[in-house]
C-alpha cells in the first residue's frame, strides 16, 4: 500500500507535472499545509535547539511544560545521559493504544538533529530554514521528501495512538506538499 501511495506521489510530482507550471500561489498553499504540520505540537515539542528541553505542550497533558526527568537536547540528542529517551520511549512494534503509555517505534527514540530545531519559529522564518540545506541537516527537497516518507518518527507522529493528538493529513500528503513546494521554487510567505 505504501509503495502504491509513494508511486502516486511520484507520478503527481513528475517532470511532466512540473512542465504544466506550478505557480507561486500553489507553492504557497503547499507551504501553508507544510507549516500546519511542522508547527503542530507533536512535531515542535521535539524539534528544540541545543540545551533546550523537549516540551509537553498542546498535547492534552495540562498546561504546557518542559519534558520531565531532566531531559535536555544536548549534543547527543538522546535525552538525558543518565536517562536516554529510549528508557521510556520504547523500541518496539506494538500498537500505541494506551493513553499516556510509553510510545513505541521500531528504532531507538532520540531528538531530531539540532539543525532541525524549530520550536517557536514562525512560518516565514521556518520556510527560509527549510530552503537552506545547512539548516536541514544537509537535506534538499528530494532528501526532505525521502525523510518524510521513510522516517519512523514522522510516521509515528501521524499515528501516535492512545488518543494522542496528531497533525492533519498523512506522511504521503506531507511529502507531496514538500515536493510541490519545491517544484514551485520553494516560495516563502
Amino acid at each position: 500500500m505504501r509503495k502504491t501511495l509513494l508511486s502516486l506521489v511520484f507520478v503527481a510530482t513528475s517532470p511532466a507535472a512540473f512542465a504544466q507550471g506550478i505557480t507561486r500561489e500553489e507553492g504557497l498553499t503547499a507551504w501553508d499545509n507544510i507549516y500546519a504540520v511542522a508547527s503542530h505540537p507533536r512535531c515542535t515539542n521535539c524539534h528544540v535547539g541545543p540545551g533546550k528541553e523537549p516540551m509537553w505542550e498542546g498535547l492534552g497533558y495540562g498546561p504546557g511544560r518542559p519534558h520531565g526527568m531532566g531531559v535536555r537536547a544536548d549534543d547527543s540528542r538522546i535525552g538525558a545521559n543518565s536517562i536516554p529517551c529510549r528508557t521510556c520511549h520504547v523500541t518496539g512494534t506494538q500498537a500505541n493504544a494506551a493513553p499516556h503509555a510509553a510510545p513505541q517505534i521500531e528504532i531507538a527514540w532520540h531528538l531530531p538533529p539540532v539543525e532541525l530545531s524549530w520550536h517557536g519559529v514562525q512560518s516565514a522564518d521556518l520556510c527560509v530554514q527549510f530552503r537552506d540545506p545547512a539548516r536541514t541537516g544537509g537535506m534538499g527537497i528530494a532528501e526532505l521528501v525521502d525523510h518524510l516518507s521513510s522516517s519512523p518518527f514522522v510516521a509515528w507522529s501521524f499515528a501516535p495512538g492512545g488518543g494522542r493528538s496528531k497533525p492533519q493529513g498523512s506522511t504521503t500528503e506531507l511529502a507531496a506538499n514538500v515536493e510541490l513546494w519545491g517544484q514551485a521554487g520553494s516560495p516563502c510567505p
